[in-house]
């Protein structure tokens, strides 16, 4: 059986990351690690270590994107929670036997090259949640 390891980040929408940035670098005094262009997600993201976690900032570089749509209609905020997993097409094949729905039948690459999927939010309360697998 799959398990979930730990919070692995909790992702927030931006519309740009400099804004944001002078509240999580000035104000509350986390440094950014690094920021990456995901392609498979259409994404920038600024990567702020927080212990054995992370607090994502997340910009569409691309105004089709579900993540711009979700900027146009609930503007910047918490996007979602990801869960780091042992093993994830185990838990995803675990989901799917117990009714549960995901974004996708197969594994995404996700920042850094690692896999990830998405639970759907209306079989999680209304919380996007990610399942990312670390290699």
């Amino acid at each position: 059986m799959a398990k979930i390891l730990k919070i692995n980040h909790i992702a927030i929408a931006v519309n740009d990351l400099e804004s944001p940035l002078s509240f999580w670098q000035d104000k509350l005094g986390l440094s950014i690690e690094h920021t990456e262009n995901v392609p498979s997600e259409k994404t920038e993201v600024a990567f702020l270590p927080v212990s054995e976690s992370e607090i994502e900032l997340i910009h569409p570089t691309d105004d089709s994107t579900g993540l711009a749509k979700y900027l146009d209609k609930k503007g910047p905020g918490i996007h979602h929670i990801c869960f780091e997993v042992d093993n994830l097409i185990e838990m995803m094949s675990e989901l799917k036997e117990k009714g549960v729905r995901l974004l996708s039948d197969e594994p995404r690459i996700a920042a850094g090259g690692n896999q990830m999927c998405f639970i759907h939010p209306k079989d999680a309360g209304g919380v996007l949640i990610e399942l990312y697998e670390v290699k």
